[in-house]
């Protein structure tokens, strides 16, 4: 049986720009069961997700509230909606 080449790797869209690169390269927004949105840096959290590029590539193309609603298909509290805003800021800042 002959070996595989190279490895497969998985694509996901960054929700902020529509970039597609490698899911390792991306930071996990997923909501929860009990109705909360939170970060998912490990990219395992059960519930619905999106993700959105860890490095701060997408800085000039600003997430949508009503955007990100839509994609994680539920409402997003104020708290919530500002600690997500709040983790991605640091994200672009750090240049991650």
């Amino acid at each position: 049986m002959p070996k595989r080449p190279f490895r497969h790797v998985p694509l996901r869209t960054c929700v902020a720009c529509g970039k597609k690169t490698d899911k390792g390269d991306l930071m996990r927004i997923v909501g929860q069961a009990d109705g909360g949105v939170t970060m998912d840096p490990l990219g395992k959290a059960q519930g619905r997700g999106t993700y959105v590029c860890s490095s701060g590539d997408c800085a000039e193309e600003p997430i949508r509230r009503r955007r990100l609603e839509f994609v994680l298909r539920r409402k997003i509290s104020d708290d919530d909606w500002s600690a997500v805003s709040t983790f991605i800021q640091s994200l672009e800042s750090s240049g991650r």
